[in-house]
């Protein structure tokens, strides 16, 4: 690891953290304010009590508006501690899109360096399915003549195929590398979860196993993602049991920005999925090897149960929500037992197989860990009365999910005990300054917290209409709202079914419209912003989007963010004494204040919120308006 010396003396009469304290109150009071950047109260108080944290090694919940400067208050404790314990300080944040933005060239990390003149050894760790798998790039151009494909190999350095040298580190195959593939496309090329890179015989050669080796290196500070880190957690000790290093090194201290959204990623990364062209691709590819009779006539056997297996389940699933609920008959049981049942018979056949030194064992691997999920996944569905499963549609494919029990508890198990100082950082923590959803929802039991309002004075650049509308005329609304403006509009829906709605029903004239997932989302961000009359619509930038000027000036919410009727939430829900209150409402509440907060981003920016209800919805408007920067204009 690259480790660097602390940037302030430590006297021989000084703890470190009496050190680290004047430190902070230098670059506050005097440092700062002589680079030209304002004095602020809220981010001093702040930093002090982040100092706490530090100290304590514990949990803290920092919720401070936009304005307040939160993310060099933290960043500056993140360095100073990282140095003193000799590891680096990993930053969790809830997506790519906000990775970029912290280490883009105008970010703060760069302000700081540039401000405090210091070198910060700062690396990306994205998650697994953001780089190029060299493997399936291979088997995507045998099968397509996409050109898209092609350019994709025209891209690659000459090293990866043994026609160059590498003599340093050099990144490649990374997501945003690739901005001209939508999301479909991207998924035909990039790494998944049937990739066995400890067998891969061009792992290092790969994108991903090279980034991996340089930020393990990191002095400093590692960047990843919510989903990365809580991949991070969930395989460590398979990992290591394995003789593999885990996907991050020990952490000095762990700051989770946008922290609110840390539930989701601890959900995604613990859960089970097998579906339909996986089996196919998994068997299919394991008949190609001189393997018995026996084991073919088994492998053709579990393919024609696992279809009827799959047909059986998505005609008992509730096709409403993009989590589709799963009914449990008898018969699914029954079929998942006869499943079952073959599955552990092939494995055994695979064992003699495998003595045989018949079958490739790359091949091999990947088809016994593919089959052992699979089996896995079998057992809480037919014995874990506890555990969550959903149906999933994944562009042409159908994928089973199961998630074994609650997050929360391992959540507090295998992280919130370990004795870290852990960060959450983010303008909308609360609701109504109470932590307790989130807490509760993390596993959380004992921390500190405190909120700092934004300095901006919203009255005076903020306007805010809540309309009452029936959905089937929203469409309409929203685009005569974005036509009277100059442009500058960011819309935002609840999932891709509304999104796509609009999408072919919109009457938006003369201004470029950009939809989330047909390109890299950066890549998306980035035109939004350089184009100041273009028309962004999303899913996922309720939070994180940080896009200040005449770029973004207007955010139009389509509906109420309450959460999905699926049954992740319905679990939640079973679990709590006032569903609405307890899960629905504060999920709602703090999702749209994130919404209303991608407006105001600087000082020198103004414009208008618009907020959409249903009839049934007008209930909550007492509720929203006590969440809301300013008072709305409600028009029925």
């Amino acid at each position: 690891m690259n480790t660097k010396s602390l940037p302030f003396p430590v006297t021989s009469d000084q703890s470190f953290y009496e050190a680290l304290g004047d430190w902070i109150g230098d670059v506050f009071y005097d440092i700062l304010p002589e680079k030209g950047l304002e004095l602020r109260d809220e981010q001093i108080f702040m930093a002090f009590q982040l100092e706490q944290a530090y100290k304590n090694k514990s949990v803290i919940f920092a919720e401070a508006g936009v304005g307040t400067g939160k993310t060099i208050a933290y960043l500056l404790y993140a360095v100073a501690y990282a140095r003193y314990t000799g590891r680096p300080a990993i930053i969790a944040c809830a997506d790519e899109t906000l990775i970029e933005q912290l280490v883009k060239p105008t970010g703060d990390i760069k302000k700081i360096e540039k401000m405090l003149d210091m070198e910060i050894d700062v690396r990306l760790a994205k998650s697994r399915e953001q780089y190029l798998c060299l493997k399936k790039l291979d088997e995507a151009d045998k099968r397509t003549e996409d050109e898209a494909i092609e350019d994709v190999y025209l891209q690659l350095p000459e090293f990866v195929y043994g026609a160059g040298s590498m003599s340093s580190f050099y990144p490649y195959g990374d997501r945003k590398e690739y901005p001209y593939l939508d999301d479909e496309q991207w998924q035909a090329v990039n790494y998944d979860s049937l990739q066995d890179c400890l067998s891969c015989d061009v792992r290092h050669r790969c994108g991903q196993t090279l980034h991996r080796e340089y930020y393990r290196q990191s002095g400093d500070l590692i960047v990843c993602s919510h989903d990365f880190y809580m991949e991070h957690i969930w395989t460590k000790d398979a990992r290591v049991r394995e003789g593999q290093l885990p996907l991050l090194p020990e952490a000095s201290s762990v700051i989770f920005d946008e922290g609110h959204l840390l539930e989701y990623a601890a959900q995604k990364a613990l859960t089970y999925k097998t579906s339909m062209q996986s089996m196919e691709k998994v068997l299919s590819k394991l008949s190609g090897n001189d393997i018995r009779e026996k084991t073919l006539y088994l492998i053709d056997s579990i393919l024609e149960l696992h279809d009827d297996w799959f047909a059986l389940i998505s005609s008992s699933a509730d096709h409403s929500s993009e989590r589709m609920k799963i009914k449990k008959s008898d018969q699914l049981i029954k079929a998942s037992a006869r499943l079952k049942k073959s599955i552990d018979e092939l494995l055994e056949e695979l064992v003699f197989e495998s003595e045989m030194y018949v079958i490739d064992e790359y091949d091999l691997k990947i088809s016994e860990e593919y089959l052992e999920t699979v089996l896995f996944s079998l057992k809480l569905l037919v014995e874990d009365d506890n555990a969550i499963i959903w149906l999933e549609e994944n562009f042409e494919d159908e994928r089973l999910v199961i998630m074994p029990r609650m997050v929360e508890e391992i959540l507090r198990e295998e992280v919130f005990s370990k004795k870290l100082p852990f960060i959450f950082s983010s303008a909308t923590l609360s609701v109504d300054e109470d932590f307790s959803y989130l807490a509760s929802s993390l596993g959380i039991d004992d921390y500190s917290s405190f909120t700092v309002e934004s300095p901006y004075e919203y009255d005076e650049v903020m306007s805010i209409q809540v309309r009452v509308l029936d959905e089937t005329d929203r469409a309409s609304a929203i685009s005569d709202i974005v036509n009277q403006n100059d442009g500058g509009s960011l819309i935002l829906f609840n999932n891709y079914e509304d999104q796509d709605l609009f999408r072919f029903t919109n009457l938006i004239d003369d201004k470029q419209c950009l939809f989330e997932g047909d390109e890299e989302i950066s890549t998306l961000v980035e035109k939004f912003q350089e184009d100041t009359s273009s028309v962004l619509a999303s899913i996922n930038l309720w939070e994180g989007l940080d896009v200040p000027g005449l770029s973004l000036n207007q955010v139009i919410i389509d509906s109420l963010p309450f959460p999905p009727d699926d049954p992740v939430f319905e679990a939640k829900r079973n679990h709590s004494v006032d569903p609405i209150n307890e899960v629905d409402l504060p999920y709602m509440l703090l999702r749209l204040q994130q919404g209303a907060g991608r407006l105001i981003r600087s000082s020198s920016d103004k414009g208008k919120i618009t907020i959409f209800l249903s009839k049934d919805e007008e209930k909550w408007i007492p509720a929203i308006k006590k969440i809301l920067p300013v008072e709305p204009e409600i028009i029925r």
